[in-house]
């Protein structure tokens, strides 16, 4: 069980949360001029990364607001979680001083 820290209401049990997808990945500017195979890769081809990964959840039975967090993929670890207005926090380097 993930224990997720919402930007607004603090830290919740995933239960109040649904998860959204990858995070920052942005909406193409013309999406009526994309081929269908363009369209495809845009809808269904996510990064599938070993460790931090950023992930959009939302907070749905709280204040039901959107936010991002990063997460390691391999251990579930929640690194840390920011509203969609913040930039992605820079994470130290493995093996590096915390």
């Amino acid at each position: 069980m993930l224990l997720i820290n919402c930007p607004w209401c603090g830290p919740r049990d995933e239960t109040d949360y649904h998860y959204g997808g990858q995070a920052h990945v942005a909406y193409p500017e013309t999406p009526a001029d994309l081929t269908d195979e363009q369209w495809a890769e845009y809808v269904f081809y996510r990064d599938n990364p070993k460790g931090p990964f950023a992930e959009r959840w939302v907070h749905s039975t709280g204040c039901r607001r959107w936010f991002n967090v990063l997460r390691d993929i391999a251990t579930h670890e929640v690194l840390t979680s920011y509203r969609l207005d913040e930039p992605r926090p820079e994470l130290p380097q493995a093996g590096g001083n915390r």
